[in-house]
């Protein structure tokens, strides 16, 4: 699964790095991302734009908001009949930037926090899907989940899931706004190369999600 994650990628980046029109103004680097909170993404819409919703999907559907909180995380082998992703996964795809997500390995008091990222710590997307939810009042919601899929064989270790980083050359087509059948994307939820990843244990700071700053990386001791 895909429980926290980092954006710490400079806004000038990001924009150059996923072609982007336009930014948030408030975007600020996050070392903490948990869900309910806002997350940024990409929608496939034209021309590309970086924009804050909720992470957990409200089906646009639903009766009850709270939805959300079960539907952080949505597994790339159901997306095709799970009733809250079927239409997204045809119409709603989104990149979800990150530059780094946690696991964490161990059992009880001895469970620690482990941080994944690239080699050479840039930026990387997420395969996502997003809705809009309009509440009794006609507020709309915004929101997403991040696809998950088999470990790759560094994280088999530490989690039985984790969430699906497209390779750049897919980005075009999860990003396409026209209507896409399952058979063209499903093949592109793929674990990611362990090659391309590194691993290492970092501050138990990190555990509650109310705490941000540089300290969540703080390294720890070995894994060993």
């Amino acid at each position: 699964m895909c429980g926290r994650f980092t954006l710490r990628t400079t806004p000038e980046i990001l924009r150059e790095e996923f072609d982007l029109s336009d930014l948030p103004a408030d975007l600020s680097p996050r070392f903490n991302i948990a869900p309910s909170q806002p997350v940024a993404i990409i929608p496939n819409r034209l021309p590309r734009r970086l924009g804050l919703v909720r992470w957990g999907l409200i089906p646009h559907w639903a009766k009850d908001p709270s939805i959300g909180n079960r539907e952080i995380n949505a597994r790339a082998e159901t997306l095709a009949v799970k009733p809250s992703y079927r239409e997204p996964l045809r119409r709603k795809r989104c990149l979800v930037p990150a530059d780094g997500f946690y696991e964490w390995t161990g059992e009880g008091k001895a469970r620690r926090p482990v941080f994944i990222h690239l080699k050479g710590d840039g930026p990387f997307a997420f395969a996502g899907l997003w809705d809009t939810w309009r509440s009794p009042a006609g507020e709309k919601v915004g929101s997403c989940s991040i696809v998950t899929t088999e470990p790759s064989e560094i994280l088999r270790p530490i989690h039985d899931r984790m969430p699906v980083i497209l390779p750049r050359e897919a980005w075009a087509t999860w990003l396409a706004p026209e209507p896409a059948e399952p058979d063209s994307l499903l093949p592109l939820l793929r674990p990611f190369p362990s090659e391309l990843l590194e691993l290492r244990p970092v501050s138990r700071y990190v555990n509650t999600p109310a705490n941000e700053g540089p300290q969540c990386l703080e390294t720890e001791n070995s894994l060993e």
